[in-house]
């Protein structure tokens, strides 16, 4: 009796291996590391955000509605439980998604306003935040890219025959994936202007 369950379960094992199931949960997993790692960097952005506005306050206190708005945004951010069951609810990831690209509009609009302050660009702390956001901008991008790399690979293996039968059996779905309007987005992220000085004119 043991012997035949033996040979059972080892049927059952290989027969799971042939119709993808081993790639389907590597494929989860993943997307399950790729995605944390676009929430460790939207998180290191947030972070940034109070010291940012205070800087800025600092030297342009007028600019309420500004510093309002992004103060808003990142409260927005941090009310979306972003948890790693998010990947399998497409709601919830739009609505994570559309709080994200508020606080990214927010941010550019704080920072195009320092544009009117000499004094505020010419900081240290304000320079060096900048800093910090241009370098997280692009970590952001890198892991957003490697997350829908993750979720295109996985949603195609799981439509796929035979896999989509493995996948229709286990009640496996598709995953939501990143919407944007053009996938060169993705690879540039959003420039940071530390207002450079401009190159000495050629002798």
């Amino acid at each position: 009796m043991k012997r035949m369950l033996a040979v059972l379960l080892a049927a059952v094992a290989l027969g799971l291996s042939g119709c993808g199931y081993n790639d389907m949960q590597r494929g989860d997993e993943q997307i399950k590391g790729s995605w944390s790692e676009v929430l460790n960097q939207y998180q290191r952005r947030a972070d940034l955000v109070p010291n940012l506005v205070n800087t800025v306050k600092g030297f342009a206190a007028q600019e309420q509605q500004v510093l309002v708005q992004v103060t808003e945004a990142r409260a927005r951010v941090g009310s979306i439980q972003a948890t790693p069951e998010l990947v399998n609810d497409a709601a919830a990831f739009s609505k994570f998604q559309q709080a994200q690209a508020g606080l990214s509009s927010a941010l550019s609009r704080l920072l195009l306003v320092s544009e009117n302050y000499p004094q505020l660009k010419s900081d240290a702390n304000f320079r060096d935040l900048q800093a910090q956001l241009e370098g997280t901008e692009n970590r952001i991008a890198v892991a957003r890219n490697r997350y829908i790399k993750s979720v295109q690979e996985y949603n195609t293996m799981i439509r796929t025959f035979p896999n989509n039968l493995t996948a229709m059996i286990l009640s496996y779905q598709v995953k939501p994936n990143f919407a944007v309007e053009n996938e060169k987005a993705i690879a540039t992220p959003p420039a940071v202007n530390f207002d450079k000085p401009a190159p000495a004119p050629a002798k």
